[in-house]
């Protein structure tokens, strides 16, 4: 038979119970609006009911706590970050394409269709009036401040290009800060939980900082039971596919400047990223994703497009050639005048090149001067410089400045070559580079009737680094060929600037001063359909600016329907893991209601026991 007072254990069991329900819908409400936060429900069942000596056999012992748990599902979990990895992506990729195409706008403010017209408005000028020094020193003025346009185009990618080098930097120490939190309170939840319960709200903590991770990168994560009934679990964290955290311990990712440069217009010192204890870190891999992914794309993409062909060398070789490779223009040569060389698995470190035209083909043979020896043999072997990605990025668009630069420049040095200015001198280049190291104009080839016309080679051209570099007296002219002629350092000859008679617009002085016939070649440039696969000189630059808007409009799209999907998601998560005030504000009157109700099987029962012990006594 059960005790007397069995009665109040009942009625305590019900007051220790709701009193616990309240106190876990007070803190539902007050977390109502605390990001991450999952909602929390006591569980309870019938306490182990009591076997008596009675003929009902079985005795309840009132309620039992079983526990407070989350209302949290894992699949919507990691719906939403896998999902949040790609808004990462795109959402990046917006921002500063919408950079790049502010750069390019040619509609609401002065650009490239401005720039260009004037120029030839001018050479319409002195086609009127050949021989005015007014009119000269016009044209030298406006191509000026065509050859200013693409300078600052280039400077203005070089700056994006920065900024996305920057913020990788700031991805990756997130990505540490992050994965540390996580390690510790990954440690501080299996401390609490080894004992029984769970530490529900700092494993919220943890699960929205995966959630923030998620945007960065691809994440997956893995929870399994240490042992049995030890309370202790094994929280995995892998990023890209490589451990990030493993329990309490966390992996370090790190930024290392690079030594040699990728591509001829890069900045300096762009970041790669490696784990600290040096292995390397995937980032070329379509399923990283996220900031990171569309960060590294924006920064280096080249549209598929670098340096390959094929190489055989014997072992201690110093210098090697490369054939049959995909860049036989120096329109589009765009490679570094030092960098890495890739052959096979190997990379060499290359102090300059040398480029040969086979006179068969017409193809580029490339010879590359080592830093070190060949370690193999190699025979057929692949050789690249850089990546293949296939993303339009600040590589890609500099490279097609580039080609319009060195493609419209030297077809204009040809034609005013072909001229004399007003005292009947050879016609010089008319457009040309600086070189970076002197200071000093290129010169694209010799001048008419001068003693190096019959040596000059147009079919051989070098880096001028290295083993290759030759110092060059100042009044010796700096041979060079188009390959050193950038968006960044496109010009004007600068003696044509001081000197405007020394332009060339006729073939032949003695047609007198008005002859005009080498303007007259100079301005059918403009319309000449053929001078880009794109057709004339407007043509390719219209179709770079609807390249950069399609680009730009796609991932705006992207990321706007992603944005989207995720608000979708999240009110689907939400339906099951978010704290609905109403409900809650119910449940504060249910379990009132039982708490009174308990405590009044306590009040009922002090009476019965009043009077039995009061009342009853002889």
């Amino acid at each position: 038979m059960s005790s007397t007072f069995f009665g109040l254990n009942i009625g305590k069991s019900g007051l220790y119970a709701y009193q616990s329900a309240l106190d876990t819908t007070s803190h539902n409400i007050t977390n109502a609006e605390t990001e991450g936060y999952s909602r929390q429900i006591m569980g309870q069942q019938a306490s182990k009911a009591l076997q008596v000596n009675s003929t009902y056999g079985m005795a309840g012992t009132g309620v039992s706590i079983t526990g407070v748990t989350q209302q949290r599902e894992e699949y919507y979990d990691n719906k939403y970050r896998t999902n949040n990895t790609i808004y990462g992506e795109y959402s990046g990729k917006s921002h500063y394409m919408t950079e790049i195409e502010n750069y390019f706008n040619d509609v609401s403010v002065d650009g490239f269709t401005t720039s260009y017209n004037s120029f030839n408005d001018s050479l319409q000028e002195l086609q009127k009036n050949p021989s005015s020094l007014t009119v000269r020193t016009q044209v030298a003025n406006y191509a000026e401040s065509l050859t200013e346009y693409f300078n600052s185009l280039s400077v203005n990618l070089s700056s994006i290009q920065e900024e996305c080098n920057f913020e990788i930097r700031n991805q990756v120490d997130q990505i540490n800060s992050t994965s540390q939190q996580i390690a510790a309170l990954t440690q501080q939840i299996n401390t609490l939980e080894v004992n029984g319960g769970t530490a529900n709200d700092l494993r919220d903590q943890r699960a929205l900082l995966v959630d923030e991770l998620s945007e960065i990168a691809n994440v997956t994560v893995s929870e399994k039971t240490v042992g049995i009934g030890a309370g202790v679990t094994n929280y995995v964290v892998k990023l890209n596919g490589d451990t990030l955290v493993d329990g309490s311990d966390n992996n370090t990712l790190k930024v290392v400047p690079r030594e040699k440069k990728v591509n001829q217009n890069d900045v300096d010192g762009l970041y790669d990223i490696i784990w600290e204890n040096g292995q390397e870190f995937n980032t070329r891999s379509q399923s990283l994703g996220g900031t990171l992914q569309g960060l590294l794309e924006v920064r280096d993409g080249n549209n598929q497009y670098n340096f390959n062909g094929t190489i055989s060398a014997n072992a201690g070789d110093t210098k090697v050639t490369v054939t049959d490779t995909n860049m036989n223009m120096i329109e589009l040569l765009n490679i570094p005048e030092t960098g890495l060389l890739t052959v096979g698995n190997r990379e060499y470190a290359y102090s300059g090149f040398e480029v040969t035209t086979d006179a068969a083909t017409g193809n580029f043979i490339y010879e590359f001067a080592l830093e070190d020896q060949v370690a193999v043999d190699v025979a057929e072997e692949k050789a690249s410089i850089g990546d293949s990605i296939n993303y339009k990025g600040i590589p890609y668009y500099m490279n097609q400045l580039n080609q319009f630069t060195r493609t419209y420049a030297k077809a204009f040095n040809d034609i005013h070559r072909t001229g004399v200015d007003l005292d009947g001198d050879a016609g010089t280049d008319f457009f040309t580079s600086t070189s970076k190291v002197n200071g000093r104009n290129y010169t694209f080839g010799p001048l008419a009737g001068s003693e190096d016309e019959a040596d000059y080679d147009y079919d051989t051209f070098n880096s001028q680094t290295g083993s290759y570099y030759e110092e060059i007296s100042e009044n010796e002219p700096l041979y060079g060929s188009y390959y050193f002629m950038t968006a960044a350092n496109f010009t004007i000859n600068k003696d044509l600037i001081k000197d405007p008679s020394l332009m060339a617009t006729s073939t032949d002085v003695l047609n007198g001063s008005e002859s005009n016939d080498v303007v007259d070649k100079l301005l059918a440039l403009k319309g000449n359909k053929m001078l880009f696969q794109q057709g004339s000189a407007d043509g390719f630059f219209q179709t770079l600016v609807a390249e950069i808007g399609i680009d730009t409009s796609k991932a705006a799209t992207f990321s706007d329907s992603q944005t989207n999907i995720l608000d979708t998601i999240k009110n689907q998560r939400l339906s099951i893991s978010g704290v609905d005030v109403d409900e809650e504000a119910m449940n504060l009157v249910r379990y009132q209601n039982a708490y009174n109700l308990s405590a009044k099987v306590i009040s009922v029962m002090d009476e019965i026991y009043d009077k039995l012990i009061n009342y009853m006594g002889v």
